[in-house]
């Protein structure tokens, strides 16, 4: 019966440049009768030609630059099976000028394997590419030291050179699964123990690469599916991406960040699949078709709605540096993370980290290759995660043209008061400011309706989900305030339209300090409503919470009805005084045929639909008011 092969397993092979990686690599896929048919004969040649040894490295090298300079300035991907899996080996250049094909490499990978000179031991580069490997996530790692037939095999030439790498690897929190004495070009250690170094009885490189875990699809974790692109069929609108962590199910609710908008899953669709699934997975690529058509695009991140990603404008981030001219506080860029795109500006470069010592420096100039931590703030709002606990949705690059200029991961989103101290000295905090920090501009929520026809009890938990969504939402009580400001005023007609202008004015005051406010009061007559419209400039949102007058006198929950029937309460809206209903509200919630659970999803649907979500739309908004 033949063997059943593991996961398949993707390692990158880093360290400083000339120390072996690619001989290394050429050897292993000798040693696994891997290389192609002829392949050892051209290599015999070619090295013949050059008047060397047999260069192993040559089987990897795809450039006669790289020939001709005996370095890799690619990664090269090298796939080949082992007794107990397949494998995919990515030869990163140790080179400092390409650096950033080894993060590229890096990325995508299980594991690491650090390659060390035996003969030069632990150089800058060898540092760097740890450190490298740590800052992007990699926390599988094994350390390999080269060349030890050149120290005669020395035990305590390995025994240096391992205290010295491990050393380093402490400090940066890292303990690798092992550490193995090899000479890759005679192949010591590789695929068979090196009958001269007894002294070691750790694996081999192979077996070291059969035990070694492949990153498994984390289904386990919160859903994330970043929205690629959105593909209109007639009338179907199918949203498509990659399931990067969690699982996700038809008939679910999901939220789209970073506008707050939700809506269910009406249908999976996959490709070369029949039938429609039912539920999708951590790795899937599929498509969804949601319930209505609500604005979704490119770079949106679909998740659960009790697990959200983050939202904001402004960030701590660790990046690398690659560009030759020097990183500045103030320099703008474009910001790919995952399949969003937006303009970023460097707010604050807070200190370069030296990767030898891991000493932080206080400067405001990143150069080549240096690591820096930063405070970026995104043109417009962007759904994200720290990347310790989403790589795929924390990992971003930021690019100047089409050239690629630094690697990061995000640390956390800023606080309010951090994102605002970032503001510059002659920034005035105005309207747009507030809904940049915000996620959205303020506005006032007007609920108006006959006494028991819902209006507080959708108010309060629209509240609660808005402030769940992270919206600055705050509900004005109509009680609260007749115990207090308008403790004055009485019932008659005069004091009631007295009530509703002072409310109008306080609810425009939270509007324009960015606050989604929402007012609950009966508000019988359209004049006094248009006051409050007025005050509020166009932020203002009538919403009509209609209801007859038999099935509000049916619920009366304040039995206030069955009292002015009975003549106690004098001018009682509805029974002994008028009320008008809105001729052109902005939203109608019909609560004698929607369930309370329908009116609140209908109210937050309005709202997500309609109060802006950026900048950029937010100064389009007010400049037509």
């Amino acid at each position: 019966m033949p063997h059943r092969l593991t996961a398949q397993l993707k390692i990158v092979v880093a360290g400083h440049v000339d120390h072996g990686k690619s001989t290394l690599i050429g050897r292993l896929l000798y040693d696994t009768d891997s290389l192609p048919t002829g392949k050892l004969e051209e290599l015999q040649a070619v090295s013949s030609k050059r008047g060397m040894a047999l260069e192993w490295s040559f089987a990897l090298d795809s450039f006669q630059a790289e020939r001709n300079q005996a370095i890799t300035i690619d990664t090269t991907q090298i796939r080949f099976k082992t007794r107990q899996r397949p494998v995919v080996i990515i030869d990163a250049p140790g080179h400092r000028e390409f650096l950033k094909n080894m993060i590229s490499g890096a990325t995508s990978a299980d594991a690491a394997l650090l390659v060390v000179d035996g003969v030069e031991g632990v150089r800058d580069q060898t540092r760097r590419h740890a450190y490298l490997l740590h800052l992007i996530g990699l926390r599988q790692l094994a350390v390999v030291i080269n060349k030890l037939d050149m120290v005669d095999y020395s035990e305590a030439r390995f025994r240096a050179i391992s205290d010295d790498v491990l050393a380093y690897l402490k400090e940066l929190g890292l303990k690798p699964e092992a550490v193995i004495p090899i000479s890759a070009r005679h192949g010591d250690n590789l695929a068979n123990r090196s009958e001269h170094m007894s002294w070691y009885n750790g694996p081999t490189v192979l077996e070291l690469l059969d035990r070694l875990p492949a990153t498994a699809a984390p289904v386990s974790q919160p859903l994330r599916l970043p929205i690629q692109d959105v593909y209109k069929f007639d009338e179907r609108r199918i949203l498509v991406g990659r399931v990067e962590t969690g699982s996700l199910n038809v008939g679910e609710t999901l939220l789209f960040s970073p506008s707050g908008r939700t809506a269910r899953v009406q249908k999976i669709e996959a490709w070369n699949q029949l039938d429609s699934p039912q539920n999708a997975y951590a790795g899937q690529s599929i498509g969804i078709i949601l319930d209505e058509q609500i604005f979704v695009e490119r770079g949106d991140i679909a998740s659960r709605v009790d697990a959200p990603p983050l939202r904001a404008d402004t960030f701590r981030s660790t990046i690398f540096w690659l560009s030759r001219q020097p990183l500045c506080e103030g320099a703008d860029f474009m910001m790919k993370l995952g399949t969003a795109m937006t303009g970023v500006t460097v707010k604050a470069v807070e200190r370069v980290i030296d990767t030898e010592s891991l000493d932080g420096r206080n400067v405001r100039e990143v150069g080549v290759n240096e690591v820096a931590e930063v405070v970026l703030r995104v043109h417009k709002p962007l759904a994200f995660d720290a990347a310790a606990d989403h790589p795929a949705t924390g990992r971003f690059v930021l690019v100047d043209g089409f050239q690629v200029v630094a690697g990061g991961l995000i640390g956390a989103s800023l606080s309010d008061s951090e994102a605002m101290s970032s503001l510059s000295d002659n920034e005035t905090i105005s309207a747009a400011v507030r809904a940049r920090r915000n996620r959205h501009c303020g506005a006032v929520v007007w609920f108006t309706g006959l006494s028991g026809s819902g209006k507080s009890t959708i108010s309060v938990a629209v509240e609660r989900e808005l402030f769940r969504q992270g919206r600055q939402v705050y509900v004005l009580d109509g009680d609260v305030l007749r115990r207090g400001i308008n403790a004055d005023l009485g019932f008659s007609p005069e004091d009631r339209a007295e009530n509703i202008r002072r409310v109008g004015e306080i609810a425009a005051l939270f509007a324009d300090a960015g606050v989604i406010v929402l007012v609950a009061l009966i508000s019988p007559y359209r004049v006094d409503r248009a006051i409050a419209r007025a005050a509020a400039q166009g932020s203002f949102h009538e919403v009509y919470v209609s209801a007859s007058l038999a099935t509000c006198e049916q619920r009366d929950p304040k039995g206030l009805y069955a009292r002015a029937r009975r003549g106690e309460i004098a001018d009682f809206t509805g029974v002994t005084a008028p009320y008008e209903p809105p001729e052109k509200p902005e939203l109608i919630i019909d609560t004698a045929a929607l369930s309370h659970a329908e009116s609140v999803h209908a109210v937050i649907k309005y709202l997500n639909d309609r109060i802006v979500q950026t900048v950029e739309e937010f100064e389009v908004h007010m400049s037509g008011i």
